[in-house]
């Protein structure tokens, strides 16, 4: 009890202190002047050398080949005081020969003890450290791109930017970078294979963007996209690198193959052994065009993925979780479908809701996993149009013989900078219905609306043919206005009660969704302030008969200080109408009916360039005909680029006039690292509610490029009782992988 009054109290005391500081600080700071400075793309002619004056790959940028290579020392800051002059000088080189595109960079510190030099993970957190940023799109889509990332402290990651809105941190590819430390500063050289890249041969002109980070002063500069209006993972304002011609790509065919030994033992089946057994496989890419891959994968193995994000549901409707697994990360961006606004989030319920195409439906059958025996992936461009398709063979389950599971997704460019395509999904993961679901979208992106501004806007149109539910469709429109300082957006979207599509992902049918948000946005200079905005939420559920079904509404006011703190307070009033009875967790039962509350909801965010960083979120207090507290905390301990700790407890206390729940989901995610390419991941789940324990330990060498050592152990339990001091155990696993590329 004294827990959820202290929260209580916290929380209208804190959105009081927000408001009568950040009001104060408004009136006393002026707004940072003028206006942005008319766009001008950045364009640079990319120096040539011999594969003989390649430069090793150090760190060290005194190679003599790095005077021939063109240099880019003209940064802009894109935060935290927008199209101002950097406070660090920088400065790039970059020059390529027929195998490797080489970036060197000097990343000049006036004070290098203050460097943060933290994780050293491959594909960890490098946006908490100082670091060093491309993005390259050789298709020149302005939409989608690849992301290169190399920090102080030795650290490498790659990811994929799609459709200017979100990450696919999960994609690797084979690529070389190494940094050194030097008295003013650090200075960093990667090489980029051309093999590792999808592009067409015809293609001299690419979208090309740097970034750095000077996390300790948590600045971000940029070469050509300067417009803080825009997402960090926005590349329509790259800039040009010109002059990419004569490359050696081989016959373009790469071979990784691996093989595992692998342990299982059930603790619930008596007599069970640790039996160990071989398997092999592997994935074999071969480049149709320069611009096409081909990926075939034979007997793919996935113990590399993560465990799930543990979900406790409170709601009437299922949960949403992301995919994790590699082989369909790769490329993903080809079987996007349907614009920024219909896949922003991964935990949006409008963005999810009603998608044609969800890969983590292959592989899975009613909630139980299921070999993939081959699969094939074809992605990249051909005669001017953006391609993905992919067929995959899954194994036989005891309901149902093996299936093949397909997609198509197809766009072409129109009008400059928008596209239109169309998808087609065929088949059903669990074999007990036929099912086909086809589509056309049509995505629109003016960036020079009004002359000064960026409009885009996005439609769809699907339908859903089912010899068990039968046919029926869904359709959505968005319009989306980022800039500032008024920007927003708005979504409509309508479900078919019968719309059902097999390979994708729907928790909600029969309705028609409006939600949007608009926004005011101020920036400040020269103060503890750094920035201050304030909006609105809506999303409106109606069912096709336009009865309102669900509703959430609520103001809000977000300030972020120069050091990076930040904090946001917004007031929610939601709406429920509730058909039938329905049980959280516990089996607690709400009541059908209209339901009517307002919450408050405050978050704090501290800098998460510090080695210990705070998160923490409460919310309260009602909830449906009752009451109920919510809180999320996570502290985030780097104390230096070896070792990493997080911590994070999900607790919500639900009371209401039919019972009462209280829910706790606790996790921890550790990692060690060794040296850059050597790291231990260790992950640890609970939740009071299943009461199931998950565990796992991953540990990789990446001894070179492309070839990996691997072994993972996953064990899962049920912890009875109140406290921890019994398991039954249910499965262990372990994993032990080699695995090695060969290029032609």
């Amino acid at each position: 009890m004294f827990f959820r009054l202290a929260a209580r109290d916290a929380c209208a005391a804190s959105l009081f202190v927000l408001c009568t500081y950040a009001t104060s600080v408004a009136a006393a700071q002026q707004p940072a002047p003028g206006a942005a400075p008319p766009f001008v793309r950045p364009s640079l002619a990319v120096a040539r050398i011999t594969p003989s004056e390649a430069p090793a790959i150090d760190g060290d940028i005194s190679d003599p080949a790095w005077a021939k290579a063109a240099i880019i020392d003209k940064f802009i800051q894109k935060s935290p005081i927008p199209y101002s002059e950097p406070t660090e000088k920088t400065v790039v080189k970059i020059m390529y020969d027929e195998d490797n595109l080489y970036i060197g960079f000097y990343a000049y510190d006036s004070n290098p003890d203050a460097i943060i030099a933290r994780s050293m993970q491959r594909d960890g957190p490098l946006y908490t450290a100082d670091s060093f940023v491309i993005f390259l799109d050789p298709s020149l889509s302005r939409r989608n791109a690849y992301s290169f990332e190399l920090g102080a402290s030795g650290g490498r990651r790659d990811q994929l930017e799609l459709n200017n809105t979100t990450e696919a941190t999960e994609w690797n590819a084979i690529w070389a970078g190494k940094v050194k430390r030097v008295a003013d500063g650090y200075t960093g050289e990667m090489a980029i294979p051309f093999r590792s890249l999808s592009y067409d041969s015809n293609q001299t002109t690419w979208g090309f963007e740097l970034r750095r980070r000077i996390r300790h002063k948590n600045e971000n500069v940029f070469w050509s996209s300067t417009n803080p209006a825009l997402d960090f993972t926005d590349v329509s304002q790259s800039g040009d690198l010109t002059g990419i011609s004569g490359i050696n790509r081989g016959i373009g065919l790469d071979v990784q193959v691996y093989g595992a030994l692998r342990s299982k033992h059930d603790w619930q089946v008596k007599g069970d052994g640790a039996g160990v057994n071989f398997t092999a496989g592997g994935n074999a890419f071969y480049k149709v065009t320069p611009a096409l891959t081909d990926t075939l994968t034979v007997n793919p193995d996935f113990s590399d993925a993560p465990l799930d994000i543990r979900q406790v549901n409170t709601t009437r409707f299922s949960l949403f979780t992301p995919e994790t697994r590699a082989f369909f990360l790769q490329d993903v961006s080809a079987f996007e479908f349907g614009g920024r606004n219909f896949g922003r989030n991964n935990q949006d319920r409008v963005s999810n809701n009603g998608r044609p195409f969800f890969s983590r439906n292959i592989g899975l059958s009613r909630g139980t996993p299921v070999s993939l025996i081959v699969g094939d992936k074809l992605s990249g461009q051909f005669a001017g149009f953006d391609v993905g398709a992919l067929s995959v063979l899954t194994d036989r389950t005891p309901t149902s013989p093996g299936q093949v599971l397909s997609v198509l997704r197809m766009t072409h460019p129109v009008l400059e900078e928008s596209k239109l395509g169309f998808i087609v999904t065929n088949g059903d993961p669990t074999g007990l219905t036929r099912n086909t679901v086809a589509g056309v979208d049509f995505q629109y992106r003016d960036s020079n609306f009004l002359g000064r501004y960026i409009l885009q806007s996005d439609a769809l149109y699907q339908k859903s043919f089912s010899n068990t539910a039968g046919d029926d469709d869904s359709a959505a429109l968005s319009l989306n206005f980022p800039n500032e300082p008024w920007g927003g957006d708005f979504i409509f979207k309508q479900i078919g009660k019968n719309f059902t599509p097999a390979l994708g992902f729907v928790n909600r049918t029969d309705i028609r969704i409006y939600d949007g948000t608009v926004f005011n946005l101020k920036r400040y200079r020269n103060s503890f302030l750094n920035q201050l905005d304030y909006g609105t939420d809506f999303d409106f559920v109606t069912g096709l008969n336009n009865a309102l079904e669900s509703r959430s509404n609520d103001v809000y006011v977000h300030a972020q200080a120069f050091s990076g703190d930040e904090i946001t307070a917004k007031v929610v009033n939601l709406y429920e109408s509730v058909p039938t009875k329905f049980f959280l967790p516990r089996n607690v039962p709400v009541q059908s009916g209209r339901y009517n509350w307002t919450n408050l909801d405050v978050r704090f965010r501290s800098f998460d360039g510090r080695p210990v960083r705070l998160d923490w979120e409460v919310m309260c207090c009602s909830f449906y005909n009752g009451r109920q507290i919510y809180s999320k905390m996570q502290i985030a301990f780097r104390p230096n680029r070896f070792f990493e700790f997080v911590p994070t407890w999900e607790a919500t206390f639900i009371h209401t006039p039919t019972g009462s729940v209280d829910i706790h989901i606790l996790s921890v995610d550790s990692v060690v690292n060794f040296i850059p390419d050597m790291q231990l991941a260790l992950q640890a789940q609970f939740d009071n509610i299943s009461r199931g324990f998950g565990f796992s330990a991953r540990y990789s060498w990446e001894y070179e490029p492309g070839n990996e050592l691997f072994f993972a152990i996953g064990h899962a339990a049920i912890i009875p009782g109140t406290r921890f001091e019994r398991f039954l155990n249910k499965t262990t696993q372990a994993t032990l992988r080699a695995g090695h590329t060969f290029r032609f």
